[in-house]
């Protein structure tokens, strides 16, 4: 997720170490803190695998400021991470919401409802956080009030999820012709349309 999260930040434009922490922090810092013991070993990883770049400038003080750049190979590491994003990335909410932040970049919007569907797949597949057997329980299957909660919360938040994935692959599939039959492929790539929010 922390990988992702730089290299997309960084596929948007060139960052000084500081900014690029700030974003990302803001980005997962809700949920997980980003301390520098963490961001500046990931950032050292992608360096020496190529797919970013560190540039010395001289900073307002004595302190010398490290510039990022996205690298070519760190630029086609992104779309490929975005492409096969896994089932770990797809289930975990925390690592989603990082994919939905640079999805746009993908330049396929074949691609791009690629990845939506098998998010929707995964939200189609009934589950709980608490099972009878093999069972998933409802909200309504606890007196309990907290964990009635957990599940009323759970399930609102799925559903808006699942209304929002089913409008937004219906808008992508209508912007490049859909999947049916004798379309299983999209036009010759030119500029990706943007797809504006329905008032």
């Amino acid at each position: 997720m922390l990988e992702l999260a730089i290299l997309g930040f960084l596929y948007e434009q060139p960052l000084h170490g500081y900014e690029l922490k700030r974003r990302v922090a803001h980005l997962t810092g809700h949920v997980r803190p980003i301390a520098d013991g963490t961001l500046y070993p990931a950032i050292k990883r992608l360096e020496r695998a190529g797919w970013l770049e560190r540039r010395t400038e001289p900073g307002t003080r004595a302190a010398p400021r490290h510039t990022l750049t996205l690298t070519g190979p760190g630029r086609e590491e992104l779309l490929r991470r975005l492409r096969e994003a896994d089932e770990v990335d797809i289930s975990d909410e925390n690592r989603w919401f990082t994919v939905l932040a640079f999805l746009r970049h993908l330049p396929s919007l074949a691609e791009q409802a690629g990845v939506l569907r098998r998010r929707l797949a995964f939200l189609e597949e009934p589950s709980s956080f608490f099972y009878e057997g093999d069972r998933p329980l409802g909200a309504e299957s606890f007196d309990d009030p907290f964990r009635r909660g957990l599940l009323t919360i759970a399930r609102a938040t799925s559903e808006a999820e699942l209304e929002w994935l089913a409008t937004t692959l219906e808008r992508l599939e209508a912007a490049w012709g859909g999947m049916g039959p004798g379309r299983e492929t999209e036009p010759e790539p030119g500029p990706v349309p943007e797809l504006k929010p329905e008032p």
